[in-house]
């Protein structure tokens, strides 16, 4: 295949996720987004079928795309209706979209059990639906709903069914794993046969069901499909569909094919990023090219030959995809581990080679009794400093203790009515100078992060500025179960330039709070 063309249905299909919402500015952002990445279509929604589509075709009339065509999706006319009497129809010409997509049924279970139809009159509906479309001058793309399972079971009919679009006038026949069933082998065998009979374009549209969509969707682009259907992160109904992130990295860096320029490669993490925020959907680390982790290395042994050859444990270069590849330390951790995590932290030169092992030791001793530096970096560069003998802690605490009070006022009946208190004193020493401070706070936490606050402002004013955005607790393995284990608490912090994570663990979950709202001050004086 000579050329591959690239279809986003984020903004349709992926809006059918569960959780997934987007408004009429989210689209057209994301929009921006995928014209900048270079796909060939982006299909912005089913104008009809909602009010918010029908707002976004008319507010996408402003977007200046320079690589991608904007493209609406809809059904055929209905059994029995001409398409210049058919409402869905008329809906997808008004929406001034230039390239048209229509779904139509392919499988004869479908048009039987469904559509509940005479066989031909499907054919009928798909073929007058596409010749109506074409005089109106309009680039239509047929999706072939149900195309696999419906070949698999009555292949002549599938057939028929898209050789009356192509006959009718449609540049592209797209066959949709609707259900996510089929696996590569039948993928790849189906579209060979239906490559070589038709003469227009063939396009493939997969689910994730079976968790084999990318995989799916590479091998119809072997067998001759030079149309791919995805979404960003693989959002769509159900467990997703094809990832068109993996899928543009795998077609451009695996199989050669250059579907997007090398600039436009590395837009592919970032793209992960924004689209997630634009969904409100939290990142997949795990995410294979644009994830947090998909170049982590966590076993010393891993560490240790990424040092000396990078391919040892990557497949590619992290950057072509604008990613980074990231050392963490643990309990799995090695001297190579600790020495590639200095060195990125820029702390190499602080602490003698003589002292990793000493260092590992620490961080082993720490992991095991529930701290894990993994997502707490912040954490580990303190305990870095914190093993070399010229340093100094900028505060240290002297004690601390946290009040918390129920009241149930005269008259009050119910739970929810009643007042608590919390209340936290802290003792620190800043220079041998102890400060004795009193705080109240909405919980626990919060008073003892206002208590140490009201400590420390007065040595170090620019801790005003740092503020906590995130608080997570997790119970750990380690020691007896239930409400006596061991519980590791992770803060995430900003000062409106930075972000940085802290660590605390212990059997007591106030204890575990202020180790890590201490690491977190503590860390925002070292970075200063």
């Amino acid at each position: 295949m000579d050329y591959v063309k690239l279809y986003d249905t984020t903004l349709r299909d992926g809006t059918q996720m569960e959780g997934v919402s987007l408004s009429v500015h989210d689209k057209l952002k994301i929009a921006e987004r995928l014209d900048h990445l270079g796909v060939n279509f982006i299909e912005g929604g089913w104008p009809g079928s909602n009010p918010k589509d029908d707002e976004f075709f008319q507010a996408a009339k402003t977007l200046k795309l320079n690589n991608a065509e904007l493209v609406a999706f809809g059904s055929t006319c209905r059994a029995h209706v001409s398409p210049e009497n058919d409402s869905n129809i008329s809906a997808l010409v008004d929406s001034g979209a230039k390239v048209l997509t229509i779904v139509g049924k392919s499988s004869e279970t479908q048009v039987n059990d469904v559509l509940e139809v005479p066989l031909e009159e499907n054919l009928r509906m798909i073929s007058e639906s596409v010749k109506y479309l074409k005089k109106l001058g309009k680039r239509v793309i047929f999706d072939a709903e149900h195309f696999f399972d419906g070949y698999l079971l009555n292949p002549e009919y599938s057939l028929q069914c898209i050789s009356a679009a192509a006959e009718a006038g449609a540049e592209c026949i797209v066959l949709c794993d609707t259900n996510g069933g089929t696996l590569p082998v039948d993928i790849f065998a189906t579209v060979s046969t239906v490559t070589n009979a038709m003469e227009v374009d063939i396009g493939i549209h997969c689910h994730n069901d079976s968790d084999v969509a990318v995989a799916n969707t590479l091998a119809a682009v072997q067998a001759g499909a030079s149309h791919v259907q995805g979404t960003i992160n693989g959002y769509g109904e159900r467990s997703g569909n094809a990832n068109l992130l993996s899928v543009i990295a795998n077609l451009k860096l695996k199989l050669g094919m250059d579907v997007v320029t090398d600039d436009q490669l590395e837009l592919l993490t970032e793209i992960h990023r924004f689209t997630s925020e634009m969904a409100n959907m939290p990142r997949n680390r795990y995410q294979p090219y644009v994830g947090e982790s998909a170049f982590t290395h966590k076993g010393g042994l891993h560490a240790s030959a990424v040092a000396k050859v990078e391919e040892s444990y990557q497949h590619i270069d992290p950057s072509l995809v604008g990613n980074l590849k990231h050392i963490v330390v643990s309990e799995l951790a090695g001297r190579s581990n600790i020495a590639i995590k200095l060195q990125e932290e820029g702390l190499s030169a602080d602490v003698p080679k003589e002292r990793l092992g000493d260092l590992l030791k620490i961080v082993k001793e720490r992991e095991n009794r529930g701290f894990q530096y993994e997502g707490a970096e912040a954490s580990f560069r303190l305990l870095v400093h914190r093993s070399l003998p010229e340093y100094q802690s900028p505060f240290e605490l002297v004690d601390f203790m946290v009040v918390m009070e129920k009241r149930r006022r005269q008259g009050q009946r119910n739970a929810e009515d009643e007042d608590s208190l919390c209340e936290a004193m802290v003792k620190v020493s800043v220079g041998g100078e102890v400060k004795h401070t009193v705080a109240e706070g909405n919980g626990p936490v919060n008073a003892l992060d206002q208590a140490l606050r009201k400590g420390l402002l007065e040595f170090y004013p620019s801790l005003e500025n740092v503020e906590l955005t995130d608080y997570k607790v997790r119970v750990v393995s380690q020691g007896p179960g239930g409400t006596g284990a061991v519980v590791r608490v992770l803060v995430e912090s900003t000062d409106g330039n930075s972000n940085w994570a802290t660590i605390g663990a212990s059997t007591n979950i106030i204890e575990a709070s202020w180790q890590a709202l201490a690491d977190s001050l503590e860390y925002a004086l070292l970075q200063r």
